[in-house]
């Protein structure tokens, strides 16, 4: 489990990852550590070229960059992710490069190791 946040605008950014054999979740949050709207992404064979598919599983907002996100790990990491995104006062579009950024943290491959980061 790898744990990171940012400070931009004055507000906390928070980002829980966690990553197995198959699949990878990441929790974005701001202000605190929260659930959001989910999304699934499930890679294409790499047999077959395209985007994953993908499909948000609880909420509505934030949904169009929750499934990108999810979208973004799935083809990143060759695996099933989950993403999930909580805002409480930024818009979706602005965060959108926040979030972006503490998913390149905590999916760095120098943190790829067993234990927690902070």
């Amino acid at each position: 489990m790898v744990k990171d946040e940012i400070v931009e605008h004055n507000t906390h950014f928070l980002a829980i990852y966690v990553e197995s054999k198959n699949s990878c979740f990441i929790l974005l949050s701001e202000r605190e550590d929260k659930m959001g709207t989910l999304a699934i992404a499930v890679p294409k064979p790499k047999d077959l070229i395209g985007s994953p598919s993908s499909s948000v599983l609880v909420g509505d907002r934030n949904a169009i960059s929750t499934r990108m996100f999810a979208e973004y790990l799935a083809s990143k990491k060759g695996k099933i992710a989950l993403v999930s995104t909580y805002l409480e006062t930024m818009d979706e579009a602005r965060a959108q490069s926040i979030f972006m950024k503490l998913i390149e943290k905590v999916t760095h491959p120098e943190q790829e190791k067993e234990g927690v980061t902070t």
